[in-house]
């Protein structure tokens, strides 16, 4: 009789899934760490995020900004019309290269976080610049530094001076379409 008073306990436990560190029946678990739902989402720094996209009329980058949030640096990619070009965002090799001249780009920063998009374009019909730099300082926690490397031939690409390599991730937004990553502090 005692050993089934002890064993009785212990198998509801297993049966029921109450055992020690879960919330008993019929109560909620235990919110998620504010840190951890920050994180929700976020890729490993050796991970690639890439959403192809079929050949089109390129989209228009129209505006590109960066600022902190609590627990990571965002930097938006904003394009006029509808919608988003194809992407690519991963950690590459430093310093940066410009692509129609191949010479080495120096950005601030311990990690080169690149973001390719494809078919696009930063400038009008006309050949003028739509965004009204090349190169962005920046002394955010994580991000220190934005540069255009590349606008040619429906290929846009911008290099994330990071700290060091982070884990990050890729959001699209619409209304108007944007690409937005967020690098972790």
């Amino acid at each position: 009789m005692k050993l089934l008073t002890v064993l009785l306990p212990f198998s509801l436990c297993l049966l029921s899934g109450a055992c020690a560190g879960s919330p008993p029946e019929g109560q909620p678990a235990p919110p998620a760490k504010s840190e951890d739902r920050l994180l929700e989402g976020f890729l490993e720094p050796s991970a690639v995020r890439e959403t192809p996209r079929p050949p089109s009329v390129p989209a228009v980058l129209t505006s590109v900004r960066a600022a902190s949030h609590p627990g990571f640096d965002r930097v938006v990619f904003e394009f006029q019309g509808g919608g988003l070009p194809g992407y690519r965002v991963a950690y590459g090799s430093s310093p940066a290269h410009d692509c129609g001249s191949g010479e080495p780009n120096a950005v601030a920063g311990g990690a080169l976080l690149e973001v390719r998009l494809e078919p696009a374009q930063a400038h009008t019909e006309a050949g003028e610049a739509t965004i009204p730099f090349r190169e962005h300082a920046l002394d955010l926690p994580s991000l220190k530094a934005l540069e255009r490397t590349c606008d040619f031939e429906g290929i846009v690409t911008w290099a994330l001076g990071v700290t060091a390599a982070k884990r990050f991730r890729a959001t699209e937004l619409s209304g108007p379409a944007r690409l937005v990553v967020d690098v972790a502090h």
